[in-house]
C-alpha cells in the first residue's frame, strides 16, 4: 500500500470548456425562446462586456 504513487490528473480543460459552449448556447435558446432575440442580445452583450474587463483587469 505504501508504495502506490498518485499520478497526475488529466487535464480536462478542453472538455469543460467545450461544456461551456454547449451550456451557453442552451440557454441562449431558452432565453431566446421565452423573452425573445432582444432579450439573448443583451444577455451577450452583457457577458461580452464583462469577459472583456476581466480580460483587462488581468493583463
Amino acid at each position: 500500500m505504501d508504495d502506490h504513487r498518485i499520478g497526475r490528473a488529466p487535464d480536462y480543460t478542453n472538455a469543460a470548456l467545450i461544456m461551456l459552449g454547449v451550456n451557453l448556447t442552451w440557454v441562449f435558446v431558452l432565453i431566446w425562446a421565452l423573452w425573445g432575440m432582444l432579450a439573448s442580445i443583451v444577455l451577450a452583450v452583457v457577458l461580452n462586456h464583462g469577459i472583456t474587463r476581466l480580460a483587462q483587469r488581468a493583463s
